[in-house]
């Protein structure tokens, strides 16, 4: 048969010696994806296993996806959706002034600054928190041991930490136990899995070092700044703003700090609030970064420097607790509340949202970025406003209950509030705070 019977519909087959390439010699031609192999013939291993991995059509799907994704980062990376009317990307390669303007490649240090930061935590707790704590009279040994037993084990780890009535009769007669030692097993059983006071302390006490220190550097930077005593200077000639050095190290340490938190949560004592905080950490880590690649640095400064006001003297009530200093807690806990309601109810909607919302409308108008960044600020206050609603309703209710319990007597009715009110807010995933309890002795 000649070369051109010999080979099979579509340009498949082997080409005999003396053949021409191309379409004409029964090589590669335009069009259709070629048939299948003819009979008997074996492919090479590496054409099979393209063969498996592209089937007919698989090549234009993965055009298709490449084309979609292409699509999106071009979207993504718009200078619509990220600048102003006659605003570019070109407008921000210049050098300015200082460091230059924000450049989303800034971000890639973060990563080795947080590792940095986690490392240097890492020795803080060894060699000053914990010394710190021994010295305070925090021992360094864990809960006890619930003594061993494999039935009750069964039951704690399968079935219930909690077990009721009925299942404390049952294993009271399997056992032949008192029901109330069975009860008291399972109360030291939980008591095993919860995290000693020593490491509790010495992660307070790291993030109470971290959110003072940054939170004096923010007030000394932003004293400075004019655009905080006239928040309209956060908008004028936006987005031409170039960075400083002070702005600068300021946004990439809060955001190296909020990085090593996402890595060191796997490594910490496992809370309940573990993704929340988690998503808690991802959405604080996207504003900021979104925040800084847009150059909206210089509001971006006042809301970081406005929530970190409060985080560490509840840091620091969390401290006294652990020491047992209650009256010290129970100070610094009544001066956290306070500055709490008056950051996020007040300061936060009538000076941040004002010149995120108007001032920054009246200069530079709306765009959709700007809807973007507008919107979260917005959700983050009607959290503000969620939790404050929910630490009024449970100190009113806990004030009730003091009095309805203890009529007469003050300390009962303040170790009630106290008790109630620092065990529901220290629950609340806002800021950085982290599960805790603060009972009263």
């Amino acid at each position: 048969m000649g070369g051109e019977e010999a080979r099979p519909r579509g340009g498949g087959g082997l080409r005999r010696a003396g053949d021409k390439k191309g379409p004409e010699g029964g090589g590669r031609r335009s069009g259709p994806a070629p048939g299948p192999p003819p009979r008997g013939f074996r492919w090479p291993w590496r054409q099979l296993k393209l063969w498996r991995l592209w089937p007919r059509g698989g090549r234009k799907m993965a055009t298709a996806a490449a084309g979609a994704l292409s699509m999106l980062w071009g979207w993504l990376w718009s200078e619509r959706f990220w600048m102003p009317q006659n605003a570019s990307w070109a407008d921000l390669e210049g050098p300015g002034d200082g460091y230059g303007y924000p450049q989303a490649r800034h971000i890639l240090s973060v990563f080795p600054l947080a590792a940095g930061v986690f490392s240097v935590r890492l020795l803080f707790e060894r060699f000053i928190a914990k010394p710190c704590a021994l010295h305070v009279g925090i021992q360094d040994s864990g809960p006890y041991q619930a003594p061993s037993n494999a039935i009750l084990e069964k039951v704690f780890v399968s079935i219930t930490k909690y077990p009721d009535e009925k299942r404390l009769e049952g294993l009271s007669k399997q056992l032949d136990w008192d029901i109330r030692k069975i009860q008291c097993w399972f109360r030291q059983r939980r008591n095993q899995d919860k995290p000693p006071t020593l490491t509790k302390f010495c992660e307070s006490m790291w993030r109470f070092t971290f959110y003072l220190c940054i939170f004096c550097y923010g007030i000394r930077f932003l004293w400075s700044s004019p655009w905080f005593w006239d928040t309209r200077q956060c908008w004028h000639s936006y987005p031409h703003q170039p960075l400083t050095s002070g702005l600068y190290y300021y946004y990439i340490m809060e955001l190296a700090f909020y990085w090593s938190l996402m890595f060191s949560q796997f490594t910490d004592i496992k809370r309940k609030d573990f993704l929340i905080m988690f998503v808690h950490h991802l959405a604080t880590i996207g504003l900021i970064t979104f925040s800084y690649i847009n150059n909206m640095v210089r509001v971006g400064t006042l809301v970081m420097c406005l929530h970190d006001a409060s985080d560490f003297l509840l840091e620091a009530a969390k401290l006294a607790n652990y020491a047992k200093y209650q009256r010290l807690c129970d100070t610094l806990f009544v001066i956290f509340s306070a500055v709490f309601m008056v950051t996020r109810l007040g300061i936060y909607p009538f000076w941040i949202l004002n010149t995120t919302l108007f001032e920054s409308w009246e200069m530079i108008g709306p765009y959709p970025s700007w809807w973007l960044f507008n919107g979260l600020l917005l959700v983050l206050q009607v959290l503000h406003v969620i939790w404050s609603y929910l630490i009024a309703r449970i100190a009113f209710k806990a004030l009730i209950r003091g009095k309805v319990t203890y009529p007469g007597r003050i300390r009962p009715r303040l170790c009630t509030l106290h008790s109630f009110l620092t065990s529901f807010l220290f629950s609340i995933p806002g800021g950085s705070w982290t599960v805790s309890s603060l009972a009263c002795d």
